[in-house]
This record gives structure tokens, C-alpha cells and sequence, in this order.
């Protein structure tokens, strides 16, 4: 029992170590432009015993983004309770909700610049749904957290009551997430000069859907 205890301690280990060198292969370069086998390299993992530990490059894509949003998101959370969270109205809960997708831009852009190639290469390799599902399940316990958020709303009475509360988790989870990624990649183009500064766009964005879903008490 002790030596097949071994191997799968030795296998999980493996495996970490690939999904940290893919990520970093994947955000620095693009997913498309980087072969199983450069992953293998950089792993000092035998090409020849790759697949031991994902069969296909699919697999490990879905199981990095995996991995690298649990990660963010339990430091959010930790970050979350250690504020003192009973005082909080759902105002200013959706306020720090929005304020994760300002900390992506600052503090996480390799995160999304691995998630702007993620989605379009899971589109091109047909991922299904069950390969895509560990994946999947980091956004449904994201929405199951904004519901809680949004029942808070609706009982203090800081939410606009007028926008339901899927319209509010997609406006909120997708457009913030495409203006930080699309800002971390370079994909928005801005004119040269010191009035135009992409934090400052980002907070002002995050200002008009605060005013947008949100009242005064």
C-alpha cells in the first residue's frame, strides 16, 4: 500500500508541476502556438510518458484553467471573510465582487491571457460538455455565490429590483471579464495621452453598472 501511496503522490505531483509550466507556456505564448510536447520539455517530463498523465492536450487545457481559477478563487474568498462581512450590504457586496475583475487586471493578467485563447480553442477542438464540465463547475459556484448576493439585494433593498438576477450576473460576470481581458491583451486599442489610462476606464466601468444595479437604501 505504502509504494502505490508513492506513485500516486509521485503522479499528482507530476501533474501540478506539468499544469504550472502549461499555464505559464499558455499564457505567455497562446494555447494554439504551444505542442503537448514543448509542455513535456519545459516539464522535464518524458515526451514518451505525457499522456500517463493527460491524454490529450484538450485535457489539460480544461484542467489548467481548472486549476488556476480554484486558485484565484479561494484566495478571493479568503480575502472576502477576512473583511467583515455581516455589515455588508449587497451594494457594497457587489462592489467587491466587481472589484475581483479590477484585482485580475492589476495583479493577474497571465490569468487572462491564458482565458482569452481558452475559450476560442475549446470552440475549435469541440469540447464537449462532460469534458468541459470540471471547468464549468468554477462559473456555476460563481453564480451560485451571486445568488446569494442577489437575495441579499432583494432583502435590503440595495439592488435594483427592476433587473433580474441572471441579467445582472451576466452583464456583471461577462462584460467586466472582456474589458479586463481585452485590456490585458492589448486588444483595446487607446490613444496615446495621459488621460487615457485603462484602471481608470476599468473603475469607470465598474462605476456605471454599480449605479446601474444598485439604490440607496
Amino acid at each position: 500500500m505504502r509504494g502505490k501511496a508513492g506513485d500516486l503522490a509521485n503522479i499528482a505531483a507530476k501533474k501540478q508541476r506539468i499544469m504550472e509550466v502549461g499555464f505559464q507556456l499558455f499564457s505567455q505564448r497562446g494555447i494554439e502556438s504551444v505542442s503537448m510536447k514543448t509542455v513535456a520539455e519545459h516539464s522535464e517530463v518524458p515526451w514518451t510518458s505525457m499522456y500517463r498523465y493527460f491524454a490529450t492536450k484538450l485535457d489539460l487545457v480544461i484542467a489548467v484553467g481548472a486549476w488556476k481559477w480554484d486558485e484565484y478563487i479561494a484566495a478571493y474568498n479568503i480575502a472576502f471573510h477576512q473583511e467583515e462581512t455581516a455589515r455588508m450590504n449587497a451594494a457594497e457586496h457587489l462592489k467587491w465582487f466587481l472589484d475581483a475583475f479590477l484585482d485580475l487586471y492589476r495583479n493577474h493578467r497571465d490569468i487572462l491571457r491564458f482565458n482569452y485563447g481558452f475559450n476560442s480553442y475549446l470552440r475549435n477542438e469541440q469540447a464537449t460538455a462532460e469534458q468541459k464540465q470540471s471547468y464549468l463547475r468554477r462559473v456555476d459556484s460563481l453564480h451560485a455565490a451571486f445568488h446569494q448576493l442577489y437575495e441579499k439585494g432583494m432583502a435590503d433593498g440595495t439592488l435594483n429590483r427592476s433587473i433580474a438576477e441572471e441579467e445582472m450576473f451576466s452583464s456583471s460576470f461577462h462584460i467586466m471579464l472582456a474589458a479586463v481581458t481585452r485590456y490585458a491583451t492589448g486588444l483595446m486599442y487607446l490613444p496615446p495621452g495621459p488621460e487615457t489610462d485603462p484602471e481608470r476606464e476599468l473603475e469607470r466601468l465598474e462605476a456605471m453598472m454599480l449605479r446601474e444595479f444598485t439604490v440607496s437604501p
